[in-house]
């Protein structure tokens, strides 16, 4: 069977457009936890000064607000983004929806701000009637496996476990980091505990989205009109193409030494990959500019 093999193109201005509107991942395509990319801020920046909008859509398990913060410090302008959707806005959501009020939080302190003006308390595991995992609690030293006995405790109890950040690990400059959803996965196969996912590519988030390009544009979605921006395939793009999305993979991102030369990716490493992971990209390039 012939293969889709997908265009490798200059920049977004290639695609532009065919589009009114952008979804973009944030870490890994606009910046690498350490420094905004420069091409990327430009490239967002034009697309909306051509008439585009553009929404941000990050598995940071933090409310929007600390998130714009972050975003500036790291160098990435606001005029390159109209809105911004993260994992945690949905987290918030979902707990509010669901009838427990006693959270025992994993992950570190800075996340803490995601029950904010919520009608929950934070208690020891003991006492919790559901888990709220962000991440590790100090993923510059620790790994999963440090872990392991909390959570086969918490799972002996029965407890939900919502994952406020699905990714597995993270990029920040040239180090690779454990995320919330690999202790998610350890929890849900070493010990049967029940997950719910939240975040790419999970459905919640982009419905979310959808209604914040809605009050955007002022009209519905035309889905034929939205370009999802990317870099990971189990999360950006995985989301996408489940969302019937066309997608534009960045391929230097988290996956980028699966490609060969960062900045001049082998087009049958991409295409094999991609068919591999039963995924397919509209197009692809090495990192965002315009």
């Amino acid at each position: 069977m012939l293969r889709s093999v997908p265009p490798l193109v200059p920049g977004l201005s290639a695609l532009a457009t065919d589009y009114d509107v952008l979804i973009s991942d944030v870490w890994g395509v606009v910046h690498n936890g350490l420094a905004a990319h420069p091409g990327a801020c430009e490239a967002l920046v034009e697309f909306r000064r051509g008439g585009g909008r553009v929404v941000l859509l990050t598995n940071a398990p933090r409310p929007s607000g600390p998130i714009h913060a972050q975003l500036a410090s790291l160098g990435v302008p606001r005029e390159a983004y109209d809105d911004l959707v993260t994992s945690g806005d949905v987290t918030r959501e979902t707990l509010m929806a669901r009838p427990e009020r006693r959270i025992t939080h994993v992950g570190p302190e800075r996340d803490l701000p995601i029950y904010d003006g919520l009608p929950h308390r934070l208690v020891a595991d003991g006492e919790a009637e559901i888990i709220v995992c962000s991440g590790l609690v100090d993923d510059l030293t620790e790994t999963p496996e440090d872990y392991r006995g909390r959570l086969a405790a918490l799972a002996e109890r029965g407890l939900t476990m919502l994952c406020a950040n699905p990714d597995l690990i993270v990029e920040r400059g040239h180090e690779k980091l454990w995320c919330a959803g690999a202790l998610a996965a350890l929890y849900a196969e070493a010990f049967g505990g029940e997950v719910t996912l939240i975040g790419k590519p999970h459905s919640p988030v982009y419905a979310e989205v959808r209604r914040r390009i809605s009050a955007l544009t002022g009209r519905p979605v035309d889905d034929r009109r939205v370009l999802a921006i990317g870099d990971g395939l189990p999360t950006d793009i995985r989301g996408a193409v489940d969302q019937g999305l066309d997608v534009l993979f960045v391929t230097a991102g988290i996956h980028g030494d699966d490609f060969g030369p960062i900045d001049a990716p082998d087009p049958a490493r991409v295409v094999d990959r991609l068919a591999a992971e039963g995924l397919s990209a509209t197009a692809y390039l090495p990192r965002l500019v315009w």
